[in-house]
């Protein structure tokens, strides 16, 4: 449970320039405020094992900064490119309104908010449990691998490989631009969302989506489990192979491909393609009912 208090902190730094390894190990109870973490020396680590801590309007330009941080606010900051790994096994925290570019942001947290971010991270949201991402602007290659029970709300998404083998999340009012999205994904649920990509929602167990918009070519193959509500299609040829599926879809499938069982219901599909489909050593037909309004 994510649940971060705005507290005035016992002790305060402001203004102060750090460069040293480890600068500030082991604070707790601080506000810092409008301080440089930059300089000569790199060193690393600047928050590393700090507790209850507020940081803001400060500027990050060494690596490492917050390791095993548990409990803390970090607001109005810029951790630019030099930031490498910025947030790696924190836990119970937030971030508001701040910038990072810094690659393989935020891996193994627990209970982490980020609003109102504007993010650029390679492999960003690794194997994360119980977090937040609510109005953010996020350009990632590898968005949230692994990562589970998390909410994603208002999110602008420029990515390739993302949501892969993620679990129990909700995905709401989003923009997704990406590729191979929630590949291998668990009990998904992604509601008035925008995705465009290639190859959506492959070997998934569990995905609904709710009042999408889906664009791109071959979507939601060998999938599980699979439910689209109300949902529109844009370019989406070759849909639904060897899937189990219960698909409501206004408007118009480009084409629908040896689905394996279930329901597809469509205003109007261009082709059904009905080959047989691979199960283990034989092969078998599509048990799919398939109906245009």
């Amino acid at each position: 449970m994510i649940a971060v208090t705005d507290l005035t902190r016992k002790n305060r730094i402001c203004g102060n320039t750090y460069d040293e390894e480890r600068a500030l190990y082991h604070l707790c109870d601080t506000e810092v405020a409008d301080c440089t973490f930059a300089g000569p020396a790199d060193g690393e680590s600047a928050f590393k094992e700090a507790r209850d801590v507020t940081v803001r309007r400060c500027q990050f330009s060494l690596r490492y900064p917050f390791w095993h941080t548990k409990r803390f606010l970090i607001e109005d900051c810029r951790l630019d490119a030099l930031t490498r790994a910025p947030l790696w096994y924190a836990e119970e925290g937030e971030l508001r309104g701040s910038e990072i570019e810094g690659v393989k942001c935020f891996r193994e947290c627990r209970d982490v908010a980020f609003r109102g971010c504007r993010i650029v991270s390679p492999e960003f949201g690794w194997r994360c449990d119980g977090f937040v991402l609510d109005d953010c602007d996020i350009t990632s290659e590898y968005f949230l691998f692994g990562s589970k029970k998390g909410t994603v709300r208002g999110l602008r998404l420029g990515g390739k490989y993302s949501f892969q083998y993620t679990e129990d999340l909700t995905v709401e009012n989003c923009e997704l631009n990406t590729k191979d999205a929630f590949w291998h994904a668990k009990n998904v649920t992604v509601r008035n969302c925008t995705v465009r990509g290639e190859y959506l929602g492959w070997y998934s167990e569990g995905l609904t989506l709710e009042n999408c918009h889906i664009v791109g070519t071959q979507p939601l193959c060998y999938c599980r489990g699979l439910r689209l509500v109300n949902c529109t299609m844009e370019g989406t040829d070759l849909s639904f192979e060897n899937s189990a599926v219960d698909a409501d879809v206004r408007g118009d499938i480009l084409s629908v491909k040896s689905p394996l069982c279930g329901k597809i219901t469509a205003d109007s599909i261009g082709e059904v393609i009905l080959e047989p489909i691979v199960d283990g050593d034989a092969t078998i037909r599509s048990r799919c009912e398939i109906t245009v309004r």
